[in-house]
């Protein structure tokens, strides 16, 4: 018996500009072109209306329509009759806090390995992945697990840049003196043998369940090895190895 595979889309967010606008919305469409209604996780947000509604705007007139899972009273029915899920962007332990606490991360695993076309964004990314322990977000509520939903194998650090932030103090230009994404990575790896895919703004992977595939551009990395930069169109397996077949 053939495995079905997945469809998942995930981008970093940073839809900042006209043309990453147009960029989404062509890849939202046409990932969901087979769904009249796609079920929409608002959790990693507080006003779960309003954040429906501006996602559904935001979509344009040519994208799925969606409706918020807050709406049904099932919530775990609801899952299983999607015909895609989409999980917005916004605090990654809100997010994994009510997923557990709904029940919601086994019904939308099952869902999505089963081939229900899924999409997230920034914190919909995070928990797409086996935990959400790369998020760059506080921890605003304590969740009762880390573990996410695990439908691709590894780990992504969305919103990711390389180098320290710049801000101008007084007028010099300056350098911030937190953390760089890439240290909080190797910190992660301290204890944990994950590999990472930091996503930069605007850029979005099609993971098939095998390989895949980048819209953009990010930076890989693994345990006591050199990140890597992936340019756009890169195709990679689970381990973030490149396929350099073609």
């Amino acid at each position: 018996m053939s495995v079905p595979r997945t469809s998942i889309l995930l981008g970093s967010g940073g839809i900042s500009t006209e043309t990453r606008r147009q960029t989404y919305r062509t890849l939202v469409s046409d990932h969901f072109s087979d769904c009249e209604t796609v079920l929409f996780v608002p959790y990693a947000s507080d006003d779960h209306d309003t954040y429906t509604s501006r996602m559904q705007d935001f979509m344009g007139p040519n994208g799925p329509s969606l409706v918020g899972i807050h709406t049904f009273e099932d919530e775990r029915s609801a899952v299983d009759e999607a015909e895609g899920i989409y999980v917005g962007g916004g605090n990654s332990f809100l997010l994994i806090r009510d997923l557990h606490e709904r029940g919601l991360i086994g019904p939308i695993r099952e869902s999505c390995l089963g081939g229900v076309p899924y999409l997230g964004v920034s914190a919909g990314s995070n928990v797409a992945c086996p935990t959400m322990m790369t998020t760059n977000d506080m921890p605003i509520v304590l969740p009762p697990s880390f573990e996410s939903f695990g439908i691709v194998p590894f780990q992504i650090n969305p919103h990711y840049h390389p180098g320290k932030i710049l801000f101008m103090d007084g007028d010099q230009l300056t350098q911030h003196y937190g953390e760089e994404r890439s240290q909080r990575i190797k910190e992660f790896h301290r204890t944990n043998d994950t590999p990472v895919l930091g996503l930069w703004e605007g850029s979005y992977i099609h993971w098939d369940g095998i390989k895949g595939v980048l819209i953009g551009r990010a930076t890989s990395f693994a345990p006591n090895s050199s990140p890597q930069d992936f340019p756009n169109g890169t195709e990679f397996d689970g381990a973030l190895q490149v396929n350099d077949s073609g």
